[in-house]
């Protein structure tokens, strides 16, 4: 498990049951299936009345957060899969930078009833550095070389 600035970032539980892996869900009080469409910068929000609990299901993007005026770049991929917890209060937005759709699980754990403003878009402050996203994914696609090196065939 690992934090970034109030978002908690963990492995997900699996068992093998013959060539099928069983991950333990999450807990939620609803469950939303999320598409972020290719080539997508997306604004920041806040959520102020529920806790995201975010997994890459198909595709990857980066996700962004912004705390003390500085961005935080977080990738996410189907190749490696964490659950990642953004509780309320935590502004924060998406990138795909990819040619391909990107599909998420959100198993939203809720507070309180639901506040329209949640949904409402807050804008950028100043630009994302999208050198730093792209970075910071194949950062993640380099792990995923290494970890998976020697168990597939040359």
């Amino acid at each position: 498990m690992s934090q970034f600035r109030g978002i908690e970032i963990r492995q997900l539980e699996s068992i093998k049951g013959g060539m099928a892996e069983f991950f333990t869900p999450q807990a939620s009080h609803e469950t939303m299936l999320v598409q972020l469409p290719p080539n997508t910068i997306d604004d920041l929000f806040v959520h102020k009345s529920q806790t995201d609990q975010l997994l890459v299901v198909k595709g990857r993007f980066v996700l962004v957060t912004l705390l003390d005026k500085q961005y935080q770049y977080i990738p996410l991929s189907e190749d490696h899969p964490v659950v990642v917890t953004i509780p309320p209060g935590v502004l924060h937005g998406a990138i795909n930078l990819c040619s391909e759709i990107c599909v998420l699980v959100n198993a939203v754990l809720r507070h309180r009833s639901v506040q329209q403003r949640d949904y409402v878009t807050r804008g950028r402050p100043f630009p994302y550095d999208l050198e730093a996203a792209e970075a910071a994914m194949k950062s993640l696609e380099l792990t995923n070389k290494i970890e998976n090196y020697g168990t597939t065939p040359v």
